[in-house]
């Protein structure tokens, strides 16, 4: 029997191919709710179409002689584009960076770290010079390059003289201005693919050409052997390159000017530019003067401290050893506020108190990862005393000692199709037009799920835990004999059933991420 991944939207596609002309009757549910009391019911002529050798056991059975071939990501039949990921925000001053320009800066990590996560090269641009704006780019735990090296703009200077000595109109310009060139008819060509009818000229200045140097020194300096991508896509451009500018919706019309002169100046620009804009942000209850990027960062980290020193007593916000923690809290709350909403959608903060219980917000999350590293700890330093076997390859585990519904909840709706969902997540070259979406709050949703499942499963058994049968038994490990009489809740060795059932599939989850 074949054992390859199973994909759910060809699973879907053939479901209703044998079904049948009309309304597509299959269809992926998502809501945990719903996947709990359903059942998967399936004309039997229908699964034959799809499993020639078997009906719905084939399913169940091919998923578990291969769980690894869910871990790992898939790899694309054909090279894909290398990204050039462009971000203006990162050139303003952090003093004095907008929300919306914030929310661009994190949408613009997050793209980058997933696109990497399979495989694509991502070649981030600008590199950061203001040693301020990577500071708090660092307090963000935004990784983003700060090496800067200069590029030249002669070229770039000498086309735009040449477009300007053209034009009969002499006018001298001001200082760091080199004129006005007129993009009316590149629009018009364009205006199928979503440029903005209204743009007419471009104030070409220096700054603007350094812009325009950066991008180009990105885009032919790209490694030659190629690179995996998402999907490979032949209208890339001849370099095989997509530039996708993440900005925000107050500087989106300005870069559709500079994307246009980019293309008027340059005959090897990129064929294929993407605009991702994301929508405003506002704060409920702050009118009047906007609050900048970095006044909401010490607004939430002040909340932070404030909802900790409510649930542990004192004021926490003094002890250095928790200031990291603090730290790392805040940022998660202001990264899945910023996420959870699609980015092209209109974003409204709260300005309330943070809350330690709610299970919605990126400090939920970051407990149980915190739970997670913790249990990982735990058994890392027991395979050190000897108290744990070596975790063995996960192609070595049999799945098949899977009884609880919480441990079938935790592998199929969240191990087995992360990597599909990131997959989901971004589709740059395949989306048509200017403009290109981004599902952030896909991952966002995903991760309050496995955390509200892990949860729940974790607060319910010991996984790391001796159970009553196993108190004051004798276990070999390693070599080692073992005394096991201890409290529940202390590491002890596991039994063979153990290793199979309990610590393989419990480490599931941190292993496939």
């Amino acid at each position: 029997m074949a054992t390859g991944r199973l994909g759910v939207g060809e699973t879907l596609e053939a479901l209703n191919a044998a079904v049948g002309p009309g309304t597509a009757v299959w269809f992926k549910e998502t809501h945990a709710r719903h996947l709990r009391v359903r059942d998967f019911l399936a004309p039997r002529s229908a699964l034959q179409a799809r499993f020639r050798d078997g009906q719905r056991p084939v399913v169940f059975e091919r998923v578990l002689r291969a769980p690894t071939s869910y871990a790992i990501p898939a790899k694309p039949a054909s090279p894909g584009p290398q990204i050039v990921l462009h971000c203006p925000a990162l050139r303003c001053n952090p003093d004095t960076l907008r929300l919306s320009q914030l929310r661009a800066v994190l949408v613009a990590d997050h793209l980058a770290r997933t696109l990497c996560a399979h495989g694509v090269c991502v070649c981030p641009v600008p590199s950061v010079r203001d040693p301020h704006m990577a500071t708090f780019l660092q307090k963000l735990r935004v990784d983003w390059p700060a090496a800067w090296k200069s590029t030249s703009t002669e070229a770039l200077r000498t086309c735009v003289l040449a477009e300007l000595h053209s034009d009969s109109k002499e006018e001298t310009p001001p200082p760091g201005v080199l004129g006005r060139l007129c993009l009316k008819e590149l629009v018009e060509q364009k205006h199928a693919a979503g440029y903005d009818a209204s743009i007419d000229n471009c104030l070409v200045t220096e700054d603007l050409l350094s812009v325009l140097s950066e991008l180009q020194e990105a885009v032919r300096h790209r490694p030659e052997d190629g690179y995996p991508g998402l999907d490979g896509d032949p209208d890339s451009g001849v370099n095989g390159c997509i530039v996708v500018h993440v900005v925000s919706c107050e500087e989106a019309f300005q870069q559709q000017k500079l994307d246009l002169l980019w293309q008027k100046l340059d005959d090897q620009a990129p064929d294929k530019q993407k605009h991702l804009v994301c929508g405003p942000v506002k704060v409920a209850g702050v009118s009047g003067t906007l609050m900048t990027a970095p006044e909401y960062y010490k607004l939430r980290y002040a909340q932070v401290c404030k909802a900790s020193a409510l649930k542990h007593g004192g004021d926490l916000a003094q002890d250095p050893a928790w200031t990291e923690t603090f730290d790392v809290l805040s940022v998660a709350t202001i990264k899945f506020e910023m996420l959870s909403t699609a980015p092209q959608n209109q974003l409204l903060l709260a300005d309330s108190t943070i809350s330690t219980k709610g299970t919605k917000s990126g400090t939920f999350v970051m407990y149980n990862c915190a739970r997670l590293a913790t249990l990982f700890e735990g058994y890392q330093h027991g395979m050190e005393q000897g108290l744990y076997p070596t975790f063995p390859p996960v192609s070595s585990l049999d799945f098949s000692q899977l009884h609880d519904e919480g441990e079938w909840l935790l592998l199929f709706n969240s191990v087995l199709p992360f990597l599909d969902l990131l997959s989901q997540t971004v589709s740059l070259a395949s989306t048509p037009g200017l403009h290109t979406p981004v599902r952030t709050e896909m991952v966002c949703k995903f991760l309050v799920q496995l955390s509200m499942d892990f949860s729940s499963y974790y607060n319910r058994v010991h996984i790391l835990g001796v159970s009553v049968q196993q108190k004051s038994m004798c276990w070999e490990c390693r070599g080692h004999t073992v005394k096991t009489g201890k409290q529940e809740d202390e590491p002890a060795s596991f039994s063979s059933r153990n290793l199979g059932h309990t610590s393989s599939v419990r480490c599931l989850p941190v292993y496939s991420f």
